[in-house]
């Protein structure tokens, strides 16, 4: 008998390639995201946000 290969597709090498951009895109976009929330904010809230 013969055996089958444990994964029925090979490993892509592309396809990790383009889910490490995608994630490294995603994480900083996110980052910019909460920067500019921070900055919305203004430095009076974050002074308030300690001493509540």
């Amino acid at each position: 008998m013969e055996q089958k290969p444990t994964s029925s597709k090979p490993r892509d090498a592309g396809r990790e390639d383009r889910l490490k951009a995608a994630l490294k895109a995603n994480l900083a976009r996110r980052k910019a995201q909460a920067r500019a929330r921070d900055r919305a904010a203004g430095p009076d809230d974050a002074d308030n946000k300690d001493k509540d």
